[in-house]
């Protein structure tokens, strides 16, 4: 079994652009593109630019944070890929979310809901999803957090989670957590750990030697200072992972270059027997 994994938080399916003053009130509220010399930022729906870019990608395995709920069946669909989502938080209200959200997703943010979603192409060495689990990993204040566990019929379990922010404390305890359920549901299935863990190896040395020596969950990760990891178990990495360069997440608008997410994707390529 070989297959290339992708992790990649959505940051709500909106831009963000490299000049920060591109963030205006005027356009937070009334919608209105600012612009500079190289790049654009807008305040809109960017559904079909994040899926545009998800099913042109190479990947049989992908990992996403962030999600918008909303966003899960028009992924899945434009990817040919199969789909399990688990909610995490300020997902009540649905309906009234996504209204907003769709007019002005930079007003409404974070509160529109989010969700991890996994995505996993059938046709390629994987199969199809073959069982769908989730865990609470993270409950009460600040937010709910929560993983993702799929195993696919090639034998592959998948675990996808977003840890607490700005709290590495929590943020281990949700790591931890999740890899000890991963681990057991697992057995001794093959194992792709990963999503935006909110902890980066040379803050937090002790959790990532943790997962390695307890549960099996070595690198590759794509370098001390990063946040968003695809650790593996009985699976050696073929490439190491690699995050994209930003211009390679950017599309064209109005002549100017449009940025999705402030997450760059995270890819890698393993092999199993």
């Amino acid at each position: 079994m070989r297959f290339t994994a992708l992790a990649w938080n959505l940051f709500h399916g909106r831009d963000f652009p490299p000049d920060p003053a591109l963030f205006t009130w005027r356009s937070r509220l009334l919608g209105t593109s600012e612009r500079n010399t190289t790049h654009i930022q807008v305040n809109r729906e960017l559904l079909d630019e994040f899926a545009g870019l998800l099913a042109a990608a190479e990947w049989d395995a992908a990992l996403l944070q962030e999600c918008p709920p909303r966003f899960a069946e028009p992924l899945s669909r434009r990817c040919g890929a199969e789909a399990h989502m688990a909610l995490t938080s300020r997902n009540s209200l649905r309906a009234l979310r996504d209204l907003v959200a769709r007019r002005n997703p930079d007003l409404i943010a974070s509160g529109e809901g989010g969700s991890n979603l996994t995505l996993v192409r059938p046709g390629g060495t994987l199969g199809a999803i073959a069982e769908r689990r989730e865990l609470t990993i993270h409950s009460g204040r600040p937010e709910r957090r929560a993983m993702a566990f799929t195993r696919t019929a090639g034998g592959l379990c998948i675990a996808n989670l977003h840890a607490t922010n700005d709290r590495p404390d929590l943020a281990a305890e949700d790591v931890l957590r999740a890899a000890d359920a991963a681990s057991k549901w697992a057995a001794d299935s093959p194992l792709l750990f990963g999503g935006d863990l909110n902890l980066r190896p040379a803050e937090t040395p002790q959790v990532f030697a943790q997962l390695r020596e307890e549960f099996g969950l070595a690198t590759p990760t794509t370098g001390p200072a990063a946040i968003d990891h695809l650790l593996a178990r009985g699976l050696d990495p073929a490439e190491p992972p690699a995050a994209w360069l930003p211009e390679r997440r950017e599309i064209e608008e109005e002549g100017l270059r449009l940025r999705l997410s402030d997450h760059a994707p995270v890819t890698a390529v393993f092999a199993a027997d």
